[in-house]
């Protein structure tokens, strides 16, 4: 029986093991390597979505998206968008209705590939969704991880260039960490949806938490 919490604090997560990606981690940076990229993945099960984009600190200036990151259980592709946009190729995976495409926020990441060429959004899961079933309230990537396995994602790489000439290991690392790890929460849910073989934990707010209407 897996014990769930409906939400965690970011100071039980800190001593956790680490986990990261071991899988093929593969950069496209051409127009021609996306086209082979998105044939294999087409032909997948199910993918796990993220996006990056280097950070402005410098008030009214936005970036665009910078990289694209798309897993299967074993191998996840880096698609270097600030070389070459969105290409057909990718056009077609993002419009794609049959193979199911896991992720977190991907309204947000939608919102943010649409700035760089229109699509037609095909066929996704919404993490951020799907979790509420459970009565599970925490919505970040790090924190679903870490309820459902018990071992802490490292978001250092967070704030780092994503428009780097090469990116280093350590943001290969992580991009494709974030992208694999959507696969792993939802086909554990989904797991313990059909069997049934969890029981969630409710943590209650702490008193002065609760708004004076709220009290009593």
């Amino acid at each position: 029986m897996k014990i769930l919490r409906n939400k965690l604090e970011k100071e039980e997560i800190k001593d956790m093991p680490q986990v990261s990606f071991s899988g093929r981690i593969i950069t496209i940076y051409t127009e021609g390597e996306a086209e082979r990229a998105v044939d294999f993945l087409l032909s997948q099960p199910i993918l796990g979505i993220d996006t990056e984009t280097r950070p402005s600190f410098q008030k009214g200036k936005i970036h665009k998206v910078g990289l694209v990151q798309i897993s299967t259980h074993d191998t996840c592709f880096l698609f270097r968008l600030n070389f070459f946009g969105l290409t057909p190729a990718l056009i077609r995976l993002l419009e794609d209705t049959n193979v199911p495409k896991v992720g977190l926020s991907l309204k947000d990441d939608i919102a943010s590939l649409k700035k760089r060429k229109d699509f037609k959004p095909g066929n996704y899961i919404e993490l951020q969704e799907y979790v509420k079933q459970f009565g599970i309230k925490d919505m970040s990537l790090q924190k679903l991880y870490a309820n459902l396995f018990g071992m802490r994602i490292s978001k250092t790489q967070r704030l780092s260039n994503w428009e780097a000439n090469i990116l280093s290991d350590a943001q290969n690392r992580y991009a494709a960490t974030d992208a694999w790890a959507c696969i792993q929460i939802y086909e554990e849910l989904e797991r313990l949806r059909k069997t049934g073989d969890y029981q969630l934990e409710v943590i209650k707010e702490d008193e002065e938490d609760i708004p004076e209407e709220g009290k009593g």
